[in-house]
């Protein structure tokens, strides 16, 4: 027989004993991930026309409000055990899946060479300390194989790499608050009272949301795709309430993330006041020397690494693999993603970089929306898995088109171009409602699901039921794996 392209065995569902990172080991990963440059870029940008204060608590806002739509969508993976690009066949098609995708693939590919540029610099800062060394392009290279191969040797070596660098990462970022704070009082600036240039009235209210959105529009990337990540944690099998078979995510969203993001946030700030630079690679330059400088930019390389192999490199690698098919494995994804990251030229990308998470993060709001809408309005979370995997089945809608999908993230991501401070909000209501009604009222009638004409929670959930899917190349039926009541999951 031959072999579907539905059927690449790194697509395939994740299986109860596989899923390995724990409830630690996903903060760790979050510790990481969040220690980019758009994050100090949002801090620094932050400042101009508001005081720390207000930068923080709008940066809080933010990032609880996108750690709950993370969760919502981690939902999928921790389900079901489905990596983003199998599940978008639901509301896409099988092959129209490919094109929204390929899209937070690109992105993603576009953030590993954005987040390895800034991560070669500091590299460059380091050997340039220590050895006299410097070319940058040649750090950039180094970093990004290194990285590549970390990602390719799987979840777990990405896991225990987070666990590694995280307690590093928090010791080093707390030493380089101290140092930025004080080279902002040797300016004369208090960090808690400087703004640039204030704004009141509905100015202030602007900047205010600017802040909140840029932060929502930066994680929307990784609240599309986070089932690619989440299939591989640990839930409790047999566990129906949707907060305790969560808790690994909900704990790294909602906890974990804020956390660090406010924290970064507020390095990228007081970056900003000491030496009017958000990039905290110019400015420890400006503030600190030997070998105390080469050791706060080895926070930054680690950061980096961290997080490009979890948030960028795994997602992007995971959908250019769907594209392939089984002849495309995930290592393949994997070089592709970095051959992406490189020929964009990321360097050139930093000084459009708010404008860029604004927009990017309203015409991924809108799959967010999609996604949702899918998953809970329409299936309540109940899912047809084993025909993800069949080329004529029931997604294959129209010539591997679900049009409902694809006319609800257009006008989604048109809508939230024009408003681009509200862009996630924006986006995500518009996908959602929108697809909610032509797929209710019009595409599944002319096309029907089984899981909603049959809600039926033994045929169609997963781990809540304690069912592992196990897709098989010569039928149509899931092998259903009971996994014991009585097992000890931790």
């Amino acid at each position: 027989m031959k072999k579907s392209h539905l059927k690449s065995p790194d697509l395939l569902p994740i299986t109860q004993k596989d899923r390995t990172i724990t409830k630690l080991g996903y903060s760790f990963m979050w510790v990481g991930m969040v220690v980019v440059l758009a994050t100090f870029a949002i801090g620094g940008s932050g400042v101009i026309n508001l005081s720390l204060p207000w930068v923080i608590l709008a940066t809080v806002i933010g990032s609880l409000a996108i750690g709950f739509f993370i969760s919502l969508i981690a939902d999928i993976g921790i389900e079901h055990g489905l990596s983003f690009p199998v599940y978008m066949r639901a509301p896409f098609g099988t092959i129209g899946t490919h094109i929204p995708s390929v899209t937070r693939g690109i992105t993603a590919s576009m953030w590993f060479g954005l987040n390895t540029y800034f991560g070669s610099t500091a590299m460059n800062g380091i050997l340039n300390i220590l050895f006299g060394f410097d070319n940058w392009f040649i750090c950039f290279i180094i970093f990004a194989i290194v990285q590549l191969v970390n990602t390719a040797l799987g979840i777990k070596s990405i896991e225990r790499f987070a666990d590694l660098a995280a307690p590093v990462i928090i010791l080093i970022a707390i030493w380089m608050y101290s140092s930025l704070s004080d080279k902002a009082q040797a300016a004369g600036r208090d960090v808690w009272s400087w703004v640039e240039s204030p704004v009141t009235g509905g100015a202030a209210f602007t900047a205010f949301m600017v802040v909140i959105f840029a932060n929502m529009g930066f994680w929307a990337t990784l609240s599309a795709d986070i089932p690619s990540i989440s299939r591989f944690m640990n839930a409790p099998a047999n566990e129906k309430n949707w907060f305790k078979r969560n808790q690994s995510s909900l704990v790294g969203n909602l906890i974990a993330m804020p956390l660090t993001q406010t924290f970064m946030i507020i390095i990228g700030a007081i970056s900003y006041i000491a030496v009017l630079n958000s990039d905290p690679v110019v400015a420890l330059q400006e503030s600190a020397s030997g070998l105390l400088l080469a050791v706060l930019l080895l926070m930054i390389v680690l950061a980096q690494w961290s997080t490009n192999t979890a948030a960028n490199v795994v997602p992007a690698a995971t959908i250019f693999s769907n594209v392939g098919g089984p002849k495309f494995p995930f290592w393949a994804g994997v070089i592709t993603a970095g051959i992406v990251g490189t020929i964009v030229q990321p360097w050139q990308l930093f000084d459009i970089l708010i404008q860029v998470l604004l927009f990017v993060g309203g015409i991924l709001s809108a799959i967010v929306g999609i996604l949702f809408a899918d998953y809970y309005l329409l299936r309540k979370r109940r899912v047809n898995v084993p025909e993800l995997y069949e080329d004529h089945g029931q997604y294959r809608y129209s010539g591997g088109i679900n049009l409902a999908g694809f006319i609800a993230w257009i006008i989604g991501a048109v809508a939230s171009y024009f408003v681009p401070e509200y862009g996630f909000v924006v986006g995500f209501v518009g996908g959602a409602a929108i697809y909610f009604v032509l797929a209710r009222f019009w595409w599944f009638k002319k096309y029907p699901q089984a899981e909603i004409q049959d809600p039926s929670d033994e045929k169609y959930l997963g781990i809540s039921v304690g069912r592992d899917w196990i897709i098989e190349e010569d039928t149509r039926e899931p092998v259903l794996d009971k996994i014991p009541e009585n097992v000890d999951l931790y």
